[in-house]
């Protein structure tokens, strides 16, 4: 199988079969406007509003708080939370003149035996619970992908009994040369829930946890790696496929900083066989809608470059928030027509370089006062603010610059978030395809 951006066809067929996967797999009625329902009120579910206006989408987000950042720019947005059965119901069918058309998702915090319930009474949930579950547990998801053949960092679930994980912990680390790194299978996110050791000891608290009843632990190697990249992908009900170019992202403090479109000096081949995994991710697990699969660049066995994919993201991703300005089609509208199994849209990237620079934290008291001198300064950037309360290292938003030379364009993305941040212009971007993983002090942050 070859996937790459221009030979993906437009109807490409679904490997799993989507009457056995998915019991609500008809496309939903399009004969009035669609109303698309989603579950979680932050930046991904605001950043689809644009997107949704334009297609004359109506949107329904069950959001966490009124002044959440969904919220704010999106017109019905029930109060709820997401394991909140009643609020869910009452999200999909709050009277009998406007069902949603399917239900979809900005985070996968939501219980599976419900959206399974939901889809046999007849609301198309997409992605369904049986691909969403693979980006919850983490074990569940390494599993499934070792059985798809696709390639993976060595890993191994650890026993839940301390004395049996210790002793499991501590041969698997004699089996990669003495570090690897512990991850909890579900709750982590922006380098929470991971820690990278040398000794079974360095975990003791989260193996008192299991006992407790906290998330199961697993175990991979620590990747010598040269650098992150994401490959993204979309996928509707009826089986097509299209994907954009592959990224690299830039990650600080365990936080994704920047993303660098497409990935810099990235061999045509491996560009295509990081699409071609994504795809079969895709099909392999019957995903619906944009799914953003992380992977690892490393040295292969020939010394020449190869992948192995990290984690996997059911919804819109930070590495694809390039694709607003930077691609003919958005991951958020294509997110939209993917779930309604519309025809899906271009993917080509619209200028040579696109990048992302993320606004993580400020000293100001509002974003917004910086505006004046960012757009001054950089006329070009697209700034894009999430309205989220501000604290040191959230994700408050994002500035996309796009051109035809990478390093000013960086220098310019980059310097423009650093202004949001409260800062001055900020030292010059970091010298790309060093090693990039976190310390161990980072990853335990």
């Amino acid at each position: 199988m070859s996937a790459t951006v221009d030979s993906l066809p437009a109807d490409r067929p679904s490997s799993t079969g989507d009457a056995s996967a998915e019991p609500s797999g008809a496309s939903p009625s399009l004969a009035g406007p669609p109303v698309v329902a989603v579950v979680g009120g932050g930046q991904l579910a605001r950043m689809m509003a644009p997107a949704a206006g334009e297609l004359g989408i109506r949107l329904r987000v069950l959001v966490e708080d009124p002044a959440s950042s969904a919220a704010q720019v999106v017109t019905d947005t029930p109060v709820g939370e997401a394991w909140d059965e009643a609020a869910i119901r009452s999200l999909i069918a709050p009277d009998a003149d406007s069902p949603a058309s399917v239900l979809t998702f900005e985070h996968e915090h939501v219980p599976n035996a419900l959206l399974t319930d939901l889809i046999e009474h007849g609301t198309p949930v997409r992605p369904g619970p049986h691909a969403l579950v693979q980006a919850q547990d983490k074990i569940v998801m390494r599993q499934r992908l070792t059985e798809l053949g696709v390639p993976c960092p060595r890993w191994a679930p650890l026993p839940s009994s301390p004395e049996e994980g210790r002793a499991a912990l501590a041969d698997f680390l004699r089996t990669v040369g003495g570090t690897a790194v512990v991850k909890t299978s579900r709750g982590g996110y922006d380098g929470k829930g991971v820690r990278v050791l040398s000794s079974p000891d360095d975990v003791a608290d989260w193996f008192a946890q299991v006992v407790e009843g906290g998330p199961q632990l697993l175990v991979e190697e620590k990747v010598p790696f040269t650098r992150e990249l994401a490959a993204l992908v979309a996928r509707r009900p009826s089986g097509e496929v299209r994907a954009w170019p592959v990224v690299e992202s830039v990650q600080r403090d365990g936080v994704c900083s920047e993303v660098i479109a497409p990935a810099p000096g990235l061999p045509a081949e491996l560009d295509a066989r990081a699409r071609e995994i994504a795809t079969t991710v895709a099909e392999g697990l019957d995903v619906t809608g944009v799914l953003a699969v992380e992977m690892f660049e490393v040295a292969g066995p020939d010394g020449a470059p190869t992948v192995l994919v990290n984690e996997l993201a059911m919804r819109p991703h930070n590495s694809g928030h390039w694709t607003i300005d930077g691609a003919v089609t958005s991951q958020f509208e294509q997110h939209l027509r993917a779930v309604l199994d519309l025809p899906l849209g271009a993917t080509e990237a619209t200028a040579t370089w696109t990048v992302m620079a993320n606004v993580l934290g400020s000293t100001l008291t509002e974003l917004t006062d910086a505006l004046p001198d960012v757009l001054a300064a950089y006329p070009e950037a697209r700034v894009n603010l999430y309205g989220k309360g501000i604290r040191p290292g959230r994700k408050l938003g994002h500035v996309n610059v796009s051109g035809d030379d990478l390093d000013e364009v960086r220098r310019r993305a980059i310097a423009a978030a650093a202004l949001l941040q409260g800062e001055g212009p900020r030292a010059e971007p970091v010298a790309l395809r060093q090693a990039q993983e976190p310390t161990e002090e980072e990853a335990k942050a």
